[in-house]
């Protein structure tokens, strides 16, 4: 065994500035697409929801652009205060709302749902209802993106635990519904922009933890930065790396439970461009109770991926990297070779990503530092990407950290070559501004992306940009 500390990745920010915290590099530099003719330089925000909570939104994101001071803190680094938004500060763009982009929903209509008895058929009202409105500002007002601000009344009615196994949730039912329209939506809660109703709304029965509103502005404005087209930061790329395709592979339950679907999303590069590819069925082992594709299913699968990069690229990556939530089998790793050779591919790394049972312990009561890393064999080794964080100087989470279990199917990359690069792969959550992420992009968005699928029509066309699904 050999223990690792790595050190805390950085992030490029605009002027080809780094951080290693992603609010301070966007603060001190802007977004990385600073100076690209693609930024965005003003993003129209719909608004849809009850004349009180698009009211309530929109005076708060005018708030927040005024600048969101620090809350009193001990640790200003965890807790920075949100800047200015302007053509010259932080993200360097203008956010509007305004009468023209906002549709207002009826209170009567939200009340006419309490005779809906079925959990169920109530979310179904409640999608119908806000897509009636979504599609008419996509169609009419030209916004960059569409926030569903969504009342409390409507919470309440469905404060039913959407955990159980083929319950709807309406936050995936919506983006499923509303991918047609070719317009990006954000979801937005009361307690978001009124912290009064923080303790009232609930989510599986429980009110729901608030952050700092500081935080939240930084949170929702990186949101819709990267929903309106823009690229707030990526990843540090030395130029003697060769070009390298991410790929993540997940799994999820059809609505009825009646089959396993594969969900994939794709990073292309240090970018975190991507796009999102709905792969085959799959079946549960009877060897080891886990989901797995057929060999010439998985074969499929990447060889789309592939023709998706070079469908944007004009060319191929000289590496291919497929993180998988579930090991490899025979037929998987065998398939996986195949499209990967057909495409004259000669580097590739094949690996099984999940929580480990192992832990780690340290002197004092903080957990282990984030960037820890225990090898454990040759090809499989453990890493905390959830942990104490030196440029926080505290730990800033409320439970025990569990570190990532990394197993090596194929290649040649080491055990900590590969921590490195999902260490720097959690980093880049586009709904989160506190860069200790738990699983790298690559799962975090196939994970996402299956919980949307699941809502979509079996022929239905999916649009293929990962910020539909977040």
């Amino acid at each position: 065994m050999n223990l690792s500390i790595i050190e805390e990745p950085e992030l490029e920010f605009g002027g080809n500035n780094r951080h290693v915290d992603i609010r301070f590099g966007i603060k001190d530099y802007g977004p990385f697409d600073l100076q690209s003719p693609r930024a965005p330089k003003e993003i129209r925000i719909g608004l849809v929801g009850t004349a009180e909570t698009t009211e309530g939104a929109a005076r708060w994101i005018e708030k927040c652009v005024r600048g969101v001071p620090q809350k009193p803190t001990n640790k200003p680094n965890l807790f920075p205060a949100f800047p200015e938004v302007s053509s010259s500060s932080s993200f360097c763009c203008s956010f509007v709302t305004d009468a023209t982009l906002t549709r207002s929903i009826p209170g009567a209509s939200i009340e006419d749902m309490e005779t809906l008895a079925d959990i169920g058929l109530r979310i179904e009202a409640a999608g119908e209802m806000f897509m009636r409105e979504i599609q008419f500002l996509a169609e009419n007002a030209n916004p960059n993106v569409i926030v569903c601000a969504l009342p409390l009344e409507l919470l309440e009615l469905l404060a039913e635990d959407t955990r159980v196994p083929g319950r709807k949730d309406l936050h995936h039912l919506l983006k499923a519904r509303s991918m047609q329209l070719r317009v990006p939506i954000q979801l937005i809660l009361p307690g978001t922009y009124d912290e009064s109703k923080a303790k009232k709304q609930k989510r599986a029965g429980t009110p729901r933890p608030l952050q700092d509103e500081a935080t939240r502005a930084w949170n929702i404005f990186s949101a819709l930065y990267y929903k309106a087209g823009g690229t707030p930061w990526r990843l540090v790329r030395d130029s003697s790396q060769l070009s390298a395709c991410f790929v993540g592979i997940s799994f999820f339950e059809s609505l009825d439970r009646t089959k396993l679907v594969t969900s994939m999303a794709q990073v292309f590069n240090e970018l975190g461009e991507g796009v999102v590819v709905r792969g085959g069925p799959a079946d549960l082992s009877k060897e080891d109770r886990q989901p797995h594709l057929t060999g010439e299913s998985c074969q499929r699968l990447i060889a789309d991926a592939l023709a998706k990069y070079r469908e944007v690229h004009w060319t191929l990556p000289a590496r291919i990297v497929i993180h998988k939530s579930s090991p490899f089998s025979v037929d998987e790793e065998a398939g996986a070779k195949r499209a990967i050779r057909a495409a004259s591919i000669n580097i590739y790394d094949l690996v099984h990503l999940t929580d480990s049972e192992i832990r780690l312990y340290r002197d004092g009561v903080y957990p282990p530092l984030r960037g820890t890393f225990l090898q454990t064999s040759g090809k499989s080794g453990v890493l905390y990407t959830k942990g104490s964080v030196p440029f926080f100087e505290t730990y800033p989470g409320m439970y025990v950290p569990r570190p990532v279990s990394i197993k090596i199917a194929a290649g040649d990359q080491t055990p900590l070559a590969h921590a490195k690069e999902i260490l720097a792969l959690s980093k880049m959550n586009w709904n989160s501004t506190q860069f200790d992420g738990g699983m790298p992009l690559t799962l975090t968005a196939a994970s996402s992306v299956g919980k949307v699928l699941k809502h979509c029509q079996e022929n239905q066309r999916i649009e293929p940009r990962y910020s539909f699904y977040m």
